[in-house]
């Protein structure tokens, strides 16, 4: 355990002197992503690779490490989560995809010992070969600094942590600054809460530290919500010490002594990674009491929410960590005020606070050289949707979405037309490519009616139907709601109720402006933030793509060709052999005919589910081509009798089904 400041700095000396000798490393991403594709059994079988070669393997950082040993680790996320398992192998940098167990022996073989690179598991784009990751565009347009250590050092490691500088920020604020300079600090560098709100962060700690009261907490929001974002977790699975880092400096600047990590059950990951650091931390003596002999005491804690995305509400979040149901209460008295327990509380969330330490050791004025002086520093984004580059990603403060679509993204997939991206989440908007230009920041997002919230950022193209999006995100937004208040409550739900019934065919004349009064109606008298912004994607669709709104319910057609019931399904009586399969499969019985004679679809009672495209034995596969000759049931929209017909899109996915296929 170390007592004083000194001992830290030696074994942080001693640490970086063992990580540098280790030459040869074979990292493996173990972001949630990675793992989901078999990253843990690529590590498992790297390890038994080299044993059973009589190879040294170091899977920890120690003296006892040899410089011709060869390290195995597993590290935060590398960022193309959708080509994982990644794998990295330093010195050489090289950069292996989809990398598969039966890849393991293959690698060491050719890389790890002989230096040679494999061009099959290397990015590849229009024929070239980018070796390492500093090589591919998607990495070279991002400015990673606060993600700096995911992918590069063992993500459960505090050794690893300190020995890259880890805990230099909070000895300097420890012995170097006293509370008020540090909050002086933070409010200097402008930097503004990563949670959505954009408040400014200085101000909310200096709010906090001149309350008189002597108990203070520091809480931290890990309860990430938002359909399509994996911003914080992906920080906390990655590089858990910089978050409990900036949580113990902000203690040290308010007078908290006890901080709370609150986050979703369903990071269980997370949740491990955090506890191993927490216990690391407090073996070290970072946590505790008397911290380094400084007198500083600071003990944290983990609460594990049940998934309620009302709980991502400051009131909310506080009640639930202290055994409530996750309620909003009416505001004032504000969280610095009377926050968990009733006491004074800093609630920030997990990229909040991992940018503290960075702001400690190098200066405020070194933040604000980082994006525009009014949103300064960088953000992390979860890029998904139909592009080319999906993952996480870390750009500038003002970054535009043109430079983030096209240059970290790489475009839109396959070639298709861009049309909309929807960020903020359920809380957030859709914006167009009239929209393309203007900078990812705080102020510029909120005159054109989005936010950039957490950081999800979903991306869409011209057969994504906008008012099933904005259906989508009210069911998720209503199922949400806690019921608290009556404007959230019933509000959402009639606003979902219109929605269904437009994107059904059933639309009526009056909808829009029905769902622009309940709007209305519900931002002005809902009790809390979340139920304010609840209709921001409804809003900003019928804004941008109104005409949509208005082919739904005027002309009973969806633009997209994406809406099953605005589809017609019927039968080519030339093509028919009357072979009664489709009249057998249909679960409405809306099929009738004679055995050898063409049948027939009652338009009246067809449900459109696509039963019979899937039993008619000649449908094409193709979604995106009138099914071929030989088959007797073709699948066209109101508008086009040659389109085919494909079930709604989810606006968090790239991938369109075929009715066939989800019969």
């Amino acid at each position: 355990m170390l007592k004083s400041r000194q001992e830290l700095i030696d074994i942080r000396k001693e640490y970086a002197k063992y990580l540098t000798a280790q030459q040869h490393k074979i990292l493996v991403c173990a972001g949630t992503g990675c793992i989901a594709s078999g990253s843990l059994k690529v590590y498992a079988e790297f390890k038994r690779l080299l044993e059973q070669k009589g190879l040294p393997c170091l899977v920890e950082l120690k003296k006892e490490n040899e410089e011709n040993g060869i390290s195995v680790k597993k590290t935060g996320c590398q960022g193309l989560c959708e080509m994982g398992p990644l794998v990295t192998i330093e010195p050489e940098g090289f950069l292996y995809m989809k990398v598969q167990v039966s890849d393991c022996e293959e690698i060491i073989e050719k890389t790890v010992l002989n230096g040679e690179h494999i061009a099959r598991l290397a990015f590849q784009k229009g024929g070239i070969v980018r070796k390492k990751q500093s090589d591919i565009p998607y990495y070279q347009k991002q400015t990673r600094i606060m993600l700096e250590h995911c992918g590069h050092i063992d993500a459960t490691s505090i050794k690893e942590y300190i020995a890259v500088g880890g805990y230099t920020a909070f000895e300097k604020a420890l012995f170097e600054m006293g509370p008020d300079d540090i909050v002086k600090t933070i409010s200097d560098s402008n930097l503004r809460g990563r949670g959505g709100g954009g408040f400014p962060t200085g101000r909310k700690w200096s709010q906090v530290a001149r309350q008189k009261s002597p108990i203070k907490y520091i809480v931290c929001n890990g309860d990430e919500g938002d359909p399509g974002a994996f911003m914080d977790c992906s920080v906390m699975e990655g590089d858990p010490h910089r978050m409990l880092e900036g949580m113990m400096i902000a203690g040290r600047a308010c007078g908290a002594h006890d901080g709370y990590i609150y986050v979703r059950a369903e990071y269980p990951m997370a949740v491990e990674r955090l506890k191993n650091a927490i216990a690391q931390a407090e073996e070290m003596g970072l946590l505790g009491e008397n911290i380094l002999g400084s007198g500083f005491d600071f003990h944290m804690h983990i609460n594990k929410g049940a998934g309620a995305f009302v709980c991502g509400e400051g009131s909310a979040l506080t009640a639930s960590i202290e055994g409530k149901r996750g309620f909003p209460r009416v505001k004032p008295p504000r969280t610095v005020e009377h926050g968990l327990f009733n006491e004074p509380t800093v609630l920030n969330n997990v990229e909040t606070f991992a940018n503290v330490p960075l702001i400690i050791t190098n200066g405020a004025d070194w933040y604000k050289t980082i994006g525009p002086e009014n949103s300064p520093g960088t953000k992390a984004f979860a890029l998904t949707g139909n592009i080319e580059n999906t993952g996480l990603i870390e750009v500038p403060m003002g970054t535009t979405l043109e430079e983030v679509i096209y240059g970290v993204g790489g475009g839109m997939r396959g070639g298709s037309e861009f049309k909309a991206v929807q960020i903020g989440g359920p809380s957030g908007g859709c914006l167009t490519t009239e929209h393309l230009k203007i900078p990812l920041d705080f102020d510029s997002l909120k005159k054109v009616g989005a936010m950039i919230g957490s950081g999800g950022m979903v991306v869409m193209d011209s057969k994504t139907c906008m008012v099933e999006v904005a259906r989508f995100f009210m069911s998720f937004t209503q199922n949400e709601s806690c019921g608290k208040c009556v404007p959230c409550r019933e509000g959402t739900k009639r606003m979902l109720e219109v929605l269904e019934r437009i994107v059904a065919g059933k639309g009526q004349d009056g909808d829009i402006e029905l769902l622009e009064d309940l709007a209305d109606t519900i931002s002005a008298a809902a009790l809390c933030g979340l139920g304010k912004t609840a209709p921001s994607p409804v809003m900003s669709t019928i804004k941008y793509f109104r005409d949509e709104y208005e082919a739904h319910i005027y002309d009973k057609r969806c633009p997209a060709g994406a809406c099953p019931r605005l589809k017609r399904i019927h039968i080519d009586p030339e093509l028919c052999r009357g072979c009664s399969r489709c009249a057998k499969g249909c679960p409405v019985g809306a099929i009738s005919g004679q055995i050898k004679s063409p049948f027939v679809i009652d338009e009246k009672k067809c449900i459109k589910c696509g039963a019979c495209v899937s039993t008619c034995d000649a449908i094409s596969p193709d979604s995106t081509r009138r099914p071929s000759a030989t088959s007797a049931i073709a699948v066209s929209s109101q508008e086009d009798s040659t389109a085919s017909m494909t079930a709604c899109p989810r606006a968090f996915s790239s991938r369109t089904r075929s009715l066939a296929s989800s019969a």
